[in-house]
């Protein structure tokens, strides 16, 4: 993302519509986490995702931001949450606006690697989820992924 592009989604006039990829590889039980490079939630783990682009369709933004943030060829399916994210800036104004879809996401090819606005990736597990300190959208997200998925 370039500094223009960061610029265009602080303090935004509109909400910006953004998507979410919740990358769960059944056998291990086990979902892919990435620490954020950039704001909103610099230097926090949350699930790979970003805007979607003009012309481009819900799944395929899902798509390929997981393949541009992880290196992970994934097929988006169900709809797993459809959420605002609305971050205040210092001054309470609203410095960031996003309406937000997740997506369930399996794998179909690639190799797991940080890249685009992701400073880090990591397969996590139900049970280690606590140590990367996600906020609650995100971890809510992930563990309806886990019961779709087991039940």
């Amino acid at each position: 993302m370039t500094n223009a592009d960061r610029t265009q989604r602080e303090y935004p006039e509109r909400p910006i519509v953004g998507v979410g990829a919740v990358i769960v590889d059944e056998r291990s039980q086990r979902v892919v986490l990435v620490r954020r490079a950039a704001p909103p939630l610099q230097g926090r783990w949350s699930l790979p995702g970003g805007v979607v682009e003009l012309g481009e369709t819900l799944r395929a933004a899902a798509e390929r931001e997981a393949l541009e943030e992880t290196g992970l060829v994934v097929k988006a399916d169900e709809v797993l949450e459809v959420l605002d994210r609305i971050i205040p800036g210092a001054d309470g104004r609203t410095q960031f606006h996003y309406v937000l879809v997740d997506f369930v996401c399996c794998v179909r090819g690639g190799e797991l690697r940080a890249g685009g606005d992701a400073a880090e990736v990591a397969w996590a597990a139900a049970s280690e989820l606590d140590r990367f300190g996600l906020e609650g959208p995100a971890s809510h997200v992930i563990m309806k992924a886990f019961t779709r998925r087991n039940g």
